[in-house]
């Protein structure tokens, strides 16, 4: 029998379960339709980030970020290029922090750009700072075990 691997729909908040062995097929949520591992970043409010770092299966790669931070706005096309390296074994999303304050205090934030790696619940790894895309990339395999 076919592992299930759960993953949350980062545009509507559906944890929704797909087959392993399908993950490159190019799965959707069940709910809204949207895809669920397309390579690309998404933009985060709190709620849907509670639940997807609490339940996915694959790594969620979270960029805490603010429009004002220049480190933030360089590093956010590499981040995208990360995003697409990786796909489909890791997801890559951001949430703004200006937006949600609070969230920078749930997390223990204290400085930005920084990417924080969570998988079922539990947070594997943090990075302050501005890298490129490779750098991103060479963290993730050595904090998450994927080899993509």
């Amino acid at each position: 029998m076919t592992k299930q691997v759960k993953l949350t729909c980062l545009d509507c908040g559906a944890v929704n379960r797909v087959p392993q062995d399908k993950l490159s097929a190019g799965p959707k949520c069940g709910v809204c339709g949207s895809k669920l591992l397309d390579g690309k970043v998404k933009e985060l409010d709190p709620k849907i980030l509670a639940k997807a770092k609490k339940n996915d299966d694959i790594p969620l790669v979270v960029d805490f970020w603010a429009p004002w931070c220049g480190p933030c706005r360089m590093m956010a096309p590499e981040f995208a290029k990360a995003a697409r390296n990786m796909a489909p074994n890791v997801r890559f999303a951001k949430i703004n922090t200006e937006d949600y304050p609070k969230v920078s205090t749930d997390h223990g934030i204290r400085g930005i750009p920084l990417l924080i790696a969570f998988r079922a619940g539990r947070e594997l790894a943090r990075q302050a700072g501005a890298m490129p895309a490779q750098q991103i990339e060479a963290f993730l395999r050595a904090k998450t075990g994927v080899k993509a």
